[in-house]
């Protein structure tokens, strides 16, 4: 028998092959700055060293959680921000990703559109708040377009750079095969430009929660920004930092989600 087949199975680290573990190292070491960070804020508030009316202590915090929930509110702000974030997010993602395939992979389309998108990227789309009023009003659509806008760039300019980016190498041996452009484009540009259209989506799910919490405090009715509007007109400083770790929140379980699909649709990395 040929034994070493076997070398690389017997030599592979066992762990690798074992699925992470809650309370790995790794995992222990990226809750210790937030745990020290919270024990040291509770322990600032209670020696009097942050004043309550400046920051409240994280008990506090924690009771204006428990309100919120008691009362609904949370559990009605909640939806209302996932729509508008969503439905930006979207939208914004369609653009993004099909214009950066456009212009990735056709010279004449980068001539024609690239400029534009470079010059409207380097617009602070906070600064359009109040054209987006004027044109589309005091409801939803100025919200869900203001975070597509924002959600656009970061997903065009990481789809076109990694479609750009392919090995060329890879290209020529597709062409040596045989095979059409448009073989060549789904089963080689789109698969080796994938793990930077992840990265993109990635910084726009990130954006697009950053264009959520401008856009909620723009004349909204609804969403977690409403909420600290309403608690900022009440002094209620306990249950504006409760929403602003509400946001904090949701960043983590988009940055965790997509962690995941990319381990789906990348097992390899």
């Amino acid at each position: 028998m040929n034994t070493t087949l076997l070398v690389p199975l017997a030599t592979r680290p066992q762990a690798a092959l074992r699925p992470p573990q809650w309370h790995a190292p790794r995992n222990l070491l990226r809750v210790a700055l937030p745990v020290f960070v919270l024990a040291l804020w509770q322990v600032a508030s209670s020696t009097g060293i942050l004043s309550p009316r400046t920051l409240p202590p994280p008990s506090a915090v924690i009771e204006a959680f428990r309100q919120l929930i008691e009362t609904g509110d949370l559990q009605a702000a909640l939806p209302a921000s996932l729509a508008r974030a969503g439905g930006g997010l979207a939208i914004g993602l369609l653009i993004g990703i099909g214009f950066g395939l456009l212009t990735g992979l056709s010279r004449r389309a980068e001539e024609a559109f690239d400029s534009t998108f470079q010059i409207v990227r380097l617009i602070p789309f906070i600064s359009l708040v109040p054209l987006f009023i004027i044109w589309f009003g005091i409801g939803e659509e100025p919200k869900v377009l203001l975070i597509a806008l924002a959600c656009v760039f970061p997903a065009y300019l990481n789809t076109y750079s990694g479609v750009r980016n392919v090995d060329r190498r890879l290209i020529e041996a597709a062409r040596t095969f045989g095979l059409s452009p448009v073989q060549i484009t789904l089963q080689v540009l789109l698969p080796a430009a994938l793990p930077a259209v992840l990265v993109g989506v990635r910084f726009a799910m990130g954006v697009s929660l950053l264009a959520l919490i401008i856009a909620e405090q723009t004349n909204s009715r609804a969403g977690i920004g409403y909420l600290i509007f309403v608690a900022s007109g009440a002094l209620r400083i306990d249950l504006i930092v409760a929403c602003v770790l509400v946001y904090a929140v949701l960043g983590i379980a988009i940055d965790l989600v997509m962690r995941l699909v990319e381990k789906l649709l990348l097992p390899w990395r």
